[in-house]
């Protein structure tokens, strides 16, 4: 469980960190990310079909479909196989499936504090699944919100609300084909409602995210 949270509120063209308290304990969270659209970690030609993993290792070749080439649009609740890249040392390919996107209560967001009125929250669940049988253990990936026509929602949540949007990491034997685990997105808008889940993860993908619609 994440113990702090974190909004960055973008505001006209400036984004303004806040460091907010999501329980009581003392921990800190994770550094908040730069920009509404933040970029993934580091990964090959944006040209090829998996940027984050080297086209010719086998743990990067898909074993439960097609890899989703950047741009690809799906509907919730459909499976999408995507290149993976976790750290420096662990890459592979996983298969995602956006179970639902879920509103939820302005008071939920009370453990974040004042800044966080006015804010709607939606919880992205999702299914991930090792396509490729590397050792993705204890990675972590994570969607973005979106509103209806694709645009950002000018918040960047970092943290979660435990019982409500648990962020989970996958579990030690996240290490074979087919191993599976399930985990929530937390995203908030002050605007419009959420309704798209965004998959940013590697340059290209970065550029133009796989997307999850209703």
């Amino acid at each position: 469980m994440i113990n702090k949270g974190r909004i960055v509120s973008a505001v006209a063209l400036t984004t303004l960190v806040l460091g907010l308290t999501a329980c009581n304990d003392g921990e800190d969270a994770a550094p908040a990310q730069d920009s509404p659209s933040a970029s993934a970690p580091a990964s090959s030609d944006p040209g090829s079909k998996s940027p984050s993993a080297d086209p010719s290792d086998d743990a990067a070749a898909p074993a439960g479909g097609d890899v989703a080439a950047p741009g690809t649009k799906f509907k919730i609740g459909d499976r999408a196989v995507l290149p993976f890249k976790y750290g420096t040392d662990k890459k592979g390919t996983v298969a995602v499936t956006v179970t639902a996107i879920e509103k939820g209560a302005e008071a939920d967001m009370a453990p974040f504090g004042d800044k966080a009125k006015g804010m709607t929250p939606y919880y992205i669940r999702m299914k991930v699944e090792n396509v490729g049988g590397t050792d993705l253990s204890y990675a972590s990936l994570r969607l973005r919100g979106k509103l209806e026509g694709g645009g950002p929602t000018g918040v960047i949540l970092i943290g979660d609300l435990p019982g409500k949007c648990d962020s989970e990491t996958a579990p030690r034997d996240f290490t074979t084909k087919g191993a599976s685990y399930e985990t929530c997105s937390l995203s908030a808008t002050k605007t419009d409602p959420i309704a798209v889940a965004s998959f940013e993860e590697g340059d290209a993908y970065s550029d133009s995210p796989v997307l999850w619609t209703s």
